[in-house]
């Protein structure tokens, strides 16, 4: 078979094209390819750039594990990728499926154990927030929000454990719980 060609974004292979072992054609559709490089910069703490954003994010070890207060850590980093990556799914099945409400976001918590060789995550909870216009509107809502937890690409790459705990709101804004 005719090797794949890797493309010019960062080892992503490229669509195309190419001959198999027996002379017959395949195609190959198009990868979506994210890359991120990360370095020590100064004593504990360490730099993250990503090829679709134009600033680097500061990074340390929890300061439980001797980290620097006041960066983001990569349990931080993880559970931003999960609540990220479930903002967005929910916003473009809603917008798919003319699902209107009135505001959202979404709350992610995980829990980390000692586990018999270093740490892992034990759980991690989602707690979106959806408010919604109408009472009538609360049923597909919560379909919504069930299939936005099986289909975001985050979700579906981690084998920890993951609940959710959707709260929905008719009528006003519910402020959501951040910590600064």
């Amino acid at each position: 078979m005719t090797p794949l060609r890797r493309s010019d974004t960062g080892g992503c292979f490229e669509q195309g094209s190419f001959l198999d072992a027996s002379g017959g054609m395949i195609t190959v559709e198009p990868l979506h390819c994210y890359r991120v490089v990360a370095w020590w910069s100064a004593g504990r703490t360490g730099l993250a750039k990503s090829n679709s954003a134009p600033n680097a994010i500061h990074f340390t070890a929890p300061p439980e594990f001797g980290g620097v207060e006041g960066r983001w850590t990569p349990e931080d980093l993880l559970l931003c990728a999960v609540a990220s990556c479930y903002t967005t799914t929910f916003r473009a099945l809603a917008d798919n499926s003319k699902f209107e409400y009135v505001d959202f976001g979404v709350e992610v918590e995980g829990t980390v154990n000692k586990a018999e060789v270093g740490y892992t995550f034990g759980d991690i909870v989602i707690r979106p927030n959806l408010t919604i216009s109408s009472e009538d509107h609360k049923e597909r809502a919560l379909r919504l929000l069930e299939k936005t937890k099986n289909v975001c690409l985050v979700s579906r790459a981690l084998s920890v454990g993951q609940t959710l705990e959707p709260q929905l709101v008719v009528g006003e804004k519910r402020a959501m719980s951040r910590q600064d």
